[in-house]
């Protein structure tokens, strides 16, 4: 069975990235190492994995991502601490 991934980085300028993936570790490899990495975090490394939910489906996961992302900077460190 496959998992999806809803994930907020810190990165080195202290702002947060949500993102969502199918593989946490690939994907964070790339925030910080190649250049598949996204642009936002790209130029602003290094970055470490603040936190992570996990959900069966990619739809649920979009949807949390899509969530999280409108919050604003002090939910999202409610959310991680």
């Amino acid at each position: 069975m496959s998992y999806y991934f809803v994930y907020i980085l810190e990165c080195s300028d202290k702002s947060l990235y949500v993102g969502c993936t199918n593989n946490l570790e690939r994907r964070l490899k790339q925030h910080n190492d190649s250049k598949w990495g996204a642009h936002y975090t790209k130029i602003r490394r290094p970055v470490t994995l603040k936190y992570s939910e996990t959900f069966q489906t990619l739809i649920m996961a979009r949807r949390r991502e899509r969530e999280v992302k409108g919050w604003k900077r002090d939910k999202k460190w409610n959310l991680i601490i």
